[in-house]
């Protein structure tokens, strides 16, 4: 039946205020893009220090300092005002855009969902200029005093779109979006100093640096120093790009610390995020990824920087290509110099390290251990019977006899004429993340001498914005000057204790929300990255005591236990039937 035409709503134009408010949506997101957008135009204007304060992770208020050449108090009022800019003057202009900023949008978008203040003085002005607006309605202009440059506070981020407000993310979680958005402008634009405050405490510092490699260190840690290799494409060659990567012995659990530039502007690209990757073949296992940064000098008649509201990511013409050439020079580089650490060969370092910082081969392999016959007699649940030990079965876990250890990694046992392999850091990693989700914290172990780890800026916001929750897991932390913290102690569980040297990692965990791996919310992933850092690592001696007390607690578990967190099997049952297939015998 045909639907009554009285059914349909009207076509008819939006409201102005509404038209304003979406497209601010478009631009704003959250504090990041607030920064990113105002850093963006400031680096336009000649800045050479870029200052940033946030109140409430941003949420309250941000403000962005620089020393930049200013605005003429005569163009204030057009600075907030919807495509109204100084970067392009026509639409011929878009074919060639040079500048970070052309919209003519940020500072409107922002006005339109905050409270705004803009004071601005220019080199020839004898004092500075301002304006306020809120919720897009101009304020009266006023004169302040302050040095050349410009200063945008904004505070109340989305007072008037209370929907949008309610969506935004925790004041912690926002902080470490700025640190992050920050960290790519500053490798874009190395010479430009940053300094990011949280109220009156600096959060993390950028010093102009003479070189890519200078801002890496800054940036990555003081690991990138001794690490990191230079790529650079010939003169001649028709794509030109410079960047520094580290060797396959510092690596991330996620693509984020990949930074692509285009033309001094740090996008997202897949393409060219799957090539830098590709370059790492052979050298990475899957599920770790490099960190670098490279900056791409092309044609602006090649980019299409309008194609997202935020400039975030851009269009290439000819992308492929330029993939290609990136590709091929981050391995070239990567092959010809030095390797650091071989594919193959053990990686030195803290005990246990091998799984979350550097990538190099597994640890020696060992053959299988003897049976255990030497274990003590005191564990309850381990009982001598001809020559092995014996884990009593349950309703929905099969009985096993432990015969040994293999490769310092799998726990091998019988049950039931079946082969069964345990993996230690997936059984001890699930036995923990239950404890941590079902007590809200594991216990710890003080360190009879505080271990001084370096830390990143976002590694450092990140211990700040999740201080409860490493608190919780057992890590004790404090500052002991610049980038430098002292471990006090660690977290510990039925005799075993993590590794200082996981702390780094799982902060760079926390700043990405926790285990990306994991799909449910944020509480189930930040307890999957604790568990997972605080469990017994590949490498690690287990004695059968300890095997005993994790099979005894991970057959207590109220799930069937048989994947880790975020996916991985923790036991493998083959039939003695398959094991006579694979050597061509008839089943008994």
């Amino acid at each position: 039946m045909t639907p009554s035409l009285a059914r349909h709503p009207a076509i008819r134009r939006l409201p102005p205020e509404a038209i304003e408010k979406i497209a601010a949506g478009e631009v704003v997101e959250g504090p990041a893009s607030i920064v990113k957008e105002l850093v963006e135009n400031a680096i336009d204007a000649g800045a050479t220090e870029v200052e940033i304060r946030l109140e409430g992770g941003g949420l309250e208020r941000v403000v962005v300092s620089d020393d930049g050449w200013g605005i003429p108090a005569g163009e204030l009022p057009l600075a907030i005002e919807r495509h109204a800019t100084s970067k392009i003057s026509g639409a011929g202009d878009l074919a060639r855009v040079s500048s970070l900023g052309f919209r003519g949008e940020a500072l409107a978008a922002v006005a339109q969902v905050s409270r705004l203040r803009i004071l601005s003085r220019t080199p020839d002005a004898a004092s500075a200029h301002g304006l306020t607006a809120e919720g897009g309605q101009l304020g009266a202009p006023f004169e302040a005093g302050r040095s050349v440059g410009t200063t945008v506070d904004v505070r109340d981020l989305f007072f008037n779109t209370p929907a949008r407000r309610k969506f935004s993310r925790s004041p912690a979680a926002e902080q470490v979006e700025v640190v992050a958005t920050v960290e790519r402008l500053y490798l874009a634009h190395p010479t430009v100093a940053f300094a990011i405050a949280g109220g009156q405490q600096e959060i993390a510092r950028y010093p102009r640096a003479a070189s890519l490699e200078e801002a890496g260190a800054w940036v990555f840690g003081s690991g990138f120093v001794g690490a990191h290799f230079s790529v650079r494409s010939a003169p001649h060659d028709a794509i030109q790009f410079s960047g520094v990567f580290a060797r396959p012995t510092l690596t991330r659990g996620t693509s984020a610390a990949v930074c692509i530039v285009v033309n001094g502007r740090a996008i997202i690209s897949r393409p060219l995020a799957q090539a830098v990757r590709a370059a790492y073949q052979d050298y990475l296992p899957r599920t770790r990824f490099p960190v670098g940064a490279v900056q791409l000098s092309l044609d602006p008649a090649r980019v299409d920087v309008n194609v997202h509201p935020t400039k975030r990511e851009v269009r290439i013409q000819g992308e492929r290509e330029v993939a290609d050439a990136l590709r091929r020079g981050i391995r070239t580089a990567l092959v010809g110099g030095p390797q650091v650490a071989e594919i193959g060969t053990p990686r030195a370092g803290p005990k246990g390290s091998r799984g979350e910082t550097g990538w190099g081969a597994p640890t020696t392999r060992r053959p299988l251990t003897p049976p255990m016959a030497a274990l003590p007699a005191t564990q309850t649940r381990l009982d001598v019977a001809e020559g092995t030990r014996r884990i009593v079965g349950t309703a929905r876990h099969p009985a096993l006899a432990l015969l040994g250890s293999l490769f310092q990694l799998y726990w091998v046992a019988e049950s039931d004429g079946d082969l069964v392999l345990i993996d230690q850091h997936a059984a001890s990693e699930r036995v923990l993340y239950d404890e941590l989700r079902a007590a809200g914290r594991l216990g710890r172990q003080e360190l009879m001498e505080p271990v001084r780890v370096p830390l990143t800026a976002r590694q450092r916001s990140a211990l700040s914005a999740h201080a409860e929750t490493l608190q919780a897991s057992g890590f004790t932390v404090e500052s002991f000057g610049g980038d430098q913290f002292r471990v006090q102690s660690v977290p510990s569980y039925r005799g075993h204790r993590a590794e200082t040297g996981s702390l780094p990692a799982l902060l760079d965990e926390l700043a990405d929300g926790g285990r990306p791996t994991v799909p449910e919310g944020l509480a189930e992933r930040v307890a999957a990255s604790v568990a997972c850092h605080a469990a017994v690592r590949a490498g690690d001696e287990v004695g059968a005591e300890e095997i005993g007390r994790i099979l005894e607690a991970l057959y207590r578990t109220e799930t069937p236990a048989y994947a880790c967190p975020h996916g991985r099997p923790v036991l493998i049952r083959l039939s003695r039937s398959r094991l006579d297939g694979w050597f061509l015998r008839r089943a008994p």
